[in-house]
């Protein structure tokens, strides 16, 4: 692996941080740096979008054919790297990283004809049904069930934690069409307009006051066949392919941007007659956390140097995604452990973008609680790192 960036990849940088320090307006800039979770709030993710859409940048990871940029897998790490470290909004994934390359691999000629193009211009907003009470890291065991009549499929049940469920418009979720065999042969993949009678969304609030996540409940919802993407009862294949771009991603820029919040945090905060950052014990907490985010970096480059020479980086995203995370909540830790007290109060309010509402702490006080709150969920979504570490232990060490 060859550390140094190579000089068109040095070049494609400056191109991209042109790009955001003259695209990313001051009202962008904020609600980026007030997202809290892995969902900026939709009115600000869709402007984002509309202008990298205009640009032409909006699918890194998506083939030409369909409107990607053609970019290389080091390009569409520096893409990801200068976004995490210019704080953007944070695209919505459920179309453009997760339906959307599932519609490209199993979707009929007509699926792809109509969705994809929406989805590219962000007209189409969607979330995802996978998560059912008692069924989210064991996904196979759900029972959120369909019945085919005729043309359509009839559902009931319910699922839960589905971010954004209350904005989007579509829906891409898992059925239980079989029960009689092994529980992962009787499930389909089905695309569901989330304005169908029968279907209803009830908000569930986070422990951080945010409305992200919902629970949807399905009665008698009907669902042309047409809708379904793969075979039926063969949605387990087709939601294994997706699980696989909602897991991994360029961690390390992001949380090299978290290390360097909490040490700004901790040069002002006082500790002892001195300053946090002055403090042995917080400060060999925090090199800690910085030598594993180094490590994490190169972990991501030799990864990104494999897929760059055409190999297939196997349980590589399971790796990223567990060892990401928990990165993630460790400095989250840090934070809301320099804020001292000001992780108090309750101000969901103070961190809407554009509120007049002021913080009662300085600013850098204002979002690590929630942060911390929302990101306890980010070991567990996206399959629990309880889950990967057994993907690893199989496809790695052959347990």
């Amino acid at each position: 692996m060859e550390l140094a960036m190579a000089a068109e990849d040095a070049a494609f940088r400056d191109e991209v941080r042109a790009f955001l320090d003259t695209h990313l307006t001051d009202e962008l800039r904020e609600a980026g740096r007030l997202t809290t979770s892995v969902f900026t709030d939709r009115d600000y993710n869709l402007k984002w979008h509309k202008i990298l859409y205009e640009k032409g940048w909006v699918a890194p990871n998506w083939p030409e054919e369909y409107g990607g940029t053609g970019w290389s897998e080091m390009q569409k790490y520096i893409w990801s790297s200068e976004c995490a470290r210019a704080q953007t909004p944070n695209l919505s994934p459920m179309g453009l990283r997760m339906c959307g390359p599932v519609i490209m691999k199993y979707g009929t000629q007509e699926q792809k004809d109509f969705y994809l193009p929406r989805i590219l211009a962000g007209e189409d907003y969607w979330c995802q049904g996978y998560s059912e009470p008692g069924s989210g890291s064991d996904l196979a065991s759900l029972q959120c069930k369909a019945v085919r009549e005729g043309d359509e499929y009839v559902i009931n049940g319910t699922k839960i934690w589905t971010t954004h469920a209350h904005f989007a418009n579509r829906m891409f979720c898992l059925v239980r069409t079989d029960a009689s065999g092994k529980p992962q042969q009787g499930i389909t993949f089905l695309l569901i307009d989330m304005d169908t009678p029968g279907l209803k969304v009830e908000p569930i609030l986070t422990m951080a006051g945010d409305h992200e996540v919902n629970q949807v409940f399905f009665d008698d919802v009907h669902v042309p066949v047409k809708n379904r993407v793969g075979e039926e009862n063969d949605g387990w294949t087709v939601a294994k392919y997706l699980l696989e771009f909602e897991r991994g991603g360029a961690y390390a820029a992001g949380l090299e941007v978290n290390i360097q919040q909490v040490e700004h945090i901790a040069h002002q905060e006082a500790a002892d007659g001195g300053k946090l950052i002055d403090d042995p014990a917080f400060k060999a907490k925090l090199d800690d956390a910085a030598i594993r985010v180094k490590a994490l970096e190169m972990t991501e480059h030799r990864i990104m140097s494999a897929m760059s020479a055409g190999q297939n980086p196997g349980p590589a995203s399971s790796m990223l995604k567990a060892g990401g995370t928990e990165l993630k909540q460790l400095i989250d830790t840090l934070a809301v452990e320099a804020i001292g007290y000001y992780m108090a109060p309750f101000e969901r309010e103070a961190r809407e973008p554009g509120s007049n509402i002021a913080p009662v702490g300085p600013d850098y006080a204002l979002t690590p609680m929630a942060t911390y709150l929302n990101n306890r969920a980010s070991s567990i979504y996206g399959g629990s790192n309880e889950v990967q570490r057994n993907i690893m232990a199989k496809l790695v060490l052959g347990l």
